[in-house]
């Protein structure tokens, strides 16, 4: 998708979320946070769905003080659960049958080796399986929503050492942090086209997904050491601040203009800040052919079948 030249979008942009249940994911901090207090000074009755509930009541403090009658509620979902994903998803479709949008942005990067509870890679694990699963159990509650979207946070990082391992999916053999970011990052992208093309006949939900750029958030924390030293460096010259990180997500999630299987982005710098434009994503996040194999084997690993 070439980039747009719209005018510089802002969270003012943001038209009335009133009457609107939004769910983000990873609410707690940075980028997540960020979103969860924009869609709340607009008025949607946002749900913050956290793993850490100490963590999501402080991030609801914060956004109650800086955001006076701002609806909110809290939800415990652990992605790197399959069964926290389930009771998550159940508890939710019971308080809001209805949804209108769910943002898929809690993640993980660059973690050193470990495994979920169900024994996936940590980052293929949290950053895209959780989700894909989360998506699925609570879609029935979006379809019949006018306008209702599916948000994905993806990232630069998907054009870095990024593709499908299907072969070692887990990285069972050898793990590279970096090539196991990449990898969930695009499959984040290549569940978001996929998805929009099952959504597409229902005519009322679609699928974007963004990316931050450069964002100042905590996921920098686990960058190998030759890598820290460099970002040490850069990320000061290049880096920008949460609130302007989180700006993709929330055009993806709330401007009207917004089409299905859209990606936006930070529209300066290589990507890596500025005001969400859409942008395109690399050649390999199209490629239908491997979307339908993730899109398989997801259902596989994590038993959730999509109803469309």
């Amino acid at each position: 998708m070439a980039r747009t030249t719209a005018a510089r979008w802002t969270e003012n942009d943001v038209p009335s979320q009133k009457g609107r249940i939004a769910v983000v994911t990873g609410a707690n901090s940075g980028l997540g946070l960020q979103t969860a207090r924009v869609l709340a000074a607009r008025g949607a009755h946002v749900v913050l769905a956290v793993r850490d509930l100490d963590k999501g009541r402080r991030a609801a403090t914060e956004i109650a003080d800086r955001v006076p009658g701002a609806q909110l509620s809290l939800q415990q979902l652990d992605l790197a659960s399959l069964a926290s994903v389930r009771t998550a998803a159940a508890e939710l479709r019971a308080a809001h049958p209805r949804i209108d949008l769910l943002i898929n942005n809690a993640g993980v990067m660059y973690t050193p080796r470990r495994k979920t509870q169900d024994g996936f890679d940590m980052q293929f694990g949290v950053n895209h399986l959780g989700h894909f699963a989360l998506t699925g159990l609570l879609l029935d509650a979006l379809l019949p929503v006018a306008d209702s979207r599916v948000v994905t946070v993806s990232s630069f990082g998907h054009r870095i050492q990024a593709s499908i391992h299907f072969d070692d999916l887990q990285f069972d053999r050898s793990y590279n942090r970096v090539a196991a970011y990449g990898q969930a990052k695009l499959a984040n992208l290549m569940f978001t086209y996929e998805l929009q093309r099952r959504l597409a006949p229902h005519g009322t939900t679609i699928a974007a997904a963004a990316h931050p750029g450069a964002a100042a958030t905590e996921l920098q924390q686990n960058l190998p050491r030759p890598l820290r030293k460099a970002a040490d460096l850069a990320l000061p010259l290049i880096s920008q601040p949460a609130a302007m990180g989180a700006l993709p997500t929330l055009r993806a999630a709330t401007d009207p203009a917004v089409t299905g299987g859209q990606y936006y982005g930070p529209g300066g710098m290589g990507g890596t800040r500025g005001y969400p434009e859409a942008v395109a994503s690399s050649k390999k996040s199209h490629d239908t052919a491997v979307q339908q194999r993730l899109w398989a084997v997801s259902e596989q690993l994590t038993d959730v079948r999509f109803p469309v």
